[in-house]
């Protein structure tokens, strides 16, 4: 028989329970019946659950004086507040027949719950804060009351200035210009300082790209058993006695030039007065007499010393670069795979292996086409060496050397070395030496363009001529003879992006 004896509808809700916008609780969910008998949560053996609840499972009404329970439908118990419709009652009806709470009927917010019972929580003290009071009209100016200025200002323990206001978001006018002018600024800082740097930017370039090309030849070396300083030392020392020897064998011809020019200067003179055309031209237009003029001029005299002294810094700058721009690659040289490594440890751990790969793909290049360049020029500096000696011009050794270190420089190189080399002839041989020399190296170049290029950069760099033409020209129009050199790996390096990134990730879209 049911428990007929009046609940305490003052007890407080066990955990899981809460209480209605009304008042009541919220009872717990009901468990399934169970045949056996089970005693209390809290200890009673007659079966009832100090929720309320009947032995069958459902929930009293906890109304005093109507405790009577009746069978039900479905062979449970009920009290007799519960076998009416809660909706048609009012009893309970705050309370759907599962247990949950009602919306439409919720007339107050309940506040904070606990995440893992439910239950409501009340807020300490100490988080209570004192809201702010709305000035009434009559009230006195904050700015002269102290009073009222902490009473308007919800003054309190943890605000002793007050409550502060909500803070300005990011789409506050405001918070958004000045973010925006913030970026404007430090993005023109940082081009300033890039442009006031662009020589030195511009030296660590050249060199990292030097320490990458040079160093398949330090790999080359280590597999003979070598130790990496000792590989980086040669390749280094091998480079430090090919620039001593370029400069070396310019040193002999420019001093004697220079002194035959001194010593041949009054002959010249006197071929140039005893010249019919020339005199013919003096007596027209008076070339002598306005040559004197010009010469003794003060113009002519700072101009010319000014054009010394620009070729003197320019010179000395020049030696300064390519001091540093040695030291520079010998530090990246031997410390390149640590460079490397930092590099790549910049890059997610979950793609790092595959920007490793593609890293030392595009390293591999750089390096190839440095190689590529190199054999191109010696190359031709052998070639110009042979032609040379055969024709009898004099100094074939420095004149090949120049030949050899401007064709390093793609499109443009080898045309630079065979103007020099022309002008040298001519001046130092005859009419025929000079036209020789033109034929020789017009011929010379177009096999050294559609025969030797295409072939060596095929292999080392597997980039298209076309490729090749068009990034050598976009490189020179942006940073002239450095632009140039640097632009085939960089377009190298694009392609194999493309190509490896670019197309596969299009084929999955």
């Amino acid at each position: 028989m049911p428990d007929q004896t009046p609940h305490d509808d003052g007890r407080e809700p066990a955990p899981g329970e809460g209480r209605s916008a009304t008042g009541r609780r919220v009872p717990a969910p009901a468990p399934p019946a169970d045949d056996t008998d089970e005693t209390d949560r809290d200890g009673d053996p007659s079966g009832d659950t100090s929720s309320g609840e009947t032995a069958s499972g459902e929930t009293a009404s906890g109304e005093t004086g109507s405790g009577k329970s009746g069978p039900g439908e479905n062979g449970s118990t009920k009290t007799g507040s519960d076998q009416s419709d809660p909706a048609e009652s009012g009893d309970d009806g705050g309370v759907a027949p599962s247990g949950a709470l009602i919306p439409e009927e919720i007339e107050q917010p309940v506040g904070e719950r606990d995440p893992a019972t439910g239950a409501p929580v009340t807020l300490p003290a100490a988080r209570q804060a004192t809201e702010p009071v709305a000035p009434e009209p009559g009230a006195p100016d904050p700015a002269h009351d102290v009073e009222q200025r902490k009473r308007e200002a919800g003054v309190d323990h943890l605000f002793p200035f007050g409550k502060p206001g909500q803070p300005l978001g990011r789409a506050h006018p405001f918070v958004f210009g000045f973010t925006a002018a913030l970026g404007v600024i430090t993005a023109w800082m940082l081009v300033k300082a890039a442009t006031n740097a662009k020589s030195v930017l511009v030296m660590i370039v050249v060199a990292m790209f030097l320490a990458v090309g040079l160093n398949p030849a330090v790999e080359r070396l280590r597999r003979f058993g070598l130790p990496r300083g000792a590989a980086v030392a040669t390749v280094f020392l091998i480079v430090i006695l090919f620039f001593a020897g370029f400069v070396a064998s310019l040193v002999q011809p420019v001093s004697e030039q220079v002194t035959e020019l001194r010593h041949n200067i009054p002959e010249y003179v006197q071929q140039l007065q005893n010249n019919r055309t020339l005199a013919d031209w003096d007596k027209r237009y008076g070339l002598l007499e306005r040559a004197e003029k010009t010469v003794n001029g003060d113009g002519f005299q700072k101009g010319l010393t000014d054009t010394a002294t620009g070729i003197g810094k320019v010179a000395i700058n020049g030696i300064f670069q390519t001091i540093t721009i040695l030291i520079l690659t010998l530090y990246f040289l031997s410390s390149l795979p640590q460079i490397k490594t930092f590099f790549y440890q910049l890059a997610p751990r979950t793609r790092r292996a595959r920007v490793a790969l593609l890293g030392d793909e595009i390293l591999d290049r750089i390096g190839g086409y440095v190689a590529g360049q190199f054999t191109i020029a010696l190359i031709a500096g052998v070639c110009s060496y042979i032609f040379l000696s055969i024709l009898g011009v004099k100094y074939a050794l420095a004149l090949a050397l120049i030949v050899a270190v401007t064709d390093l420089i793609p499109l443009i190189g080898a045309t630079i070395g065979a103007v020099v080399v022309s002008l040298v002839a001519f001046l130092t041989g005859t009419t025929t030496d000079l036209i020789v020399c033109a034929v020789f190296y017009v011929i010379y170049q177009q096999v050294e363009n559609y025969l030797v290029y295409p072939r060596v950069m095929k292999r080392t760099v597997d980039v298209q001529p076309a490729v090749t033409i068009v990034a050598a020209l976009v490189g020179a129009a942006l940073l002239g003879v450095v632009g140039a050199l640097l632009a085939i790996p960089t377009a190298a390096a694009i392609s194999l992006l493309i190509r490896e990134v670019v197309m596969p990730r299009q084929e999955t879209l």
